[in-house]
């Protein structure tokens, strides 16, 4: 037998016993008021961090029916207006004979990327989860790829540009967090 299984093997029968002990010792205990734990004669305090972990979840209010957060809307216009720059630049692209680096633009991408835009900000108008989220991970993309930018600034103008991307992108994201705290995540549907 190879290492590679005999590994495999050994994981296996970690799992078996973990999974048999925490069968035998019955359901998880549930939380005793004033935030501990008991089980047995072991009690556990909550941490403070939990505590408070606990307590921004409680005080989170659930969006009424046609509610959306200000920084959801913020970053609705701010995707139709960069949905609008990129399907302006694939009019222009397949318009005219514009270069761009010595070569011309590819008019697909151009479109593509257009339309991933227009639905992500026509969903955070509709404060939709998926797109609030997909929108973040633009945001994270944007901030990244700034940041690195910075490193290699050569003017004055680039780095106050980059800077101010970095800090407007950074702050946009740090407010959508608690907005999508706030947007329920949709409910599974049973399949038909």
């Amino acid at each position: 037998m190879g290492s590679r299984e005999r590994k495999r093997a050994q994981r296996r029968k970690r799992k078996q016993r973990s999974t048999q002990r925490e069968s035998d010792q019955g359901p998880a205990p549930e939380p005793a008021a004033g935030g501990a734990t008991a089980s047995g004669s072991a009690r556990r305090e909550l941490s403070r961090s939990e505590l408070k972990d606990r307590a921004a979840r409680e005080a989170l209010v659930p969006l009424a029916e046609d509610e959306r957060p200000a920084a959801v809307t913020v970053g609705a216009v701010v995707a139709s207006l960069i949905a609008a720059v990129f399907w302006g630049s694939a009019i222009v692209a397949l318009l005219t004979d514009t270069e761009v680096g010595g070569s011309e633009p590819g008019v697909a991408p151009l479109v593509l990327f257009a339309a991933i835009l227009t639905l992500m900000a026509w969903g955070m108008w509709r404060a939709r989860y998926w797109a609030v989220l997909g929108f973040q991970a633009l945001l994270a993309l944007i901030m990244l790829a700034a940041g690195l930018g910075l490193v290699g600034v050569q003017t004055v103008l680039q780095a106050i540009g980059t800077t101010l991307l970095l800090a407007g992108a950074g702050t946009l994201f740090y407010f959508m967090v608690k907005a999508l705290a706030r947007i329920q995540m949709p409910q599974r549907r049973p399949p038909s």
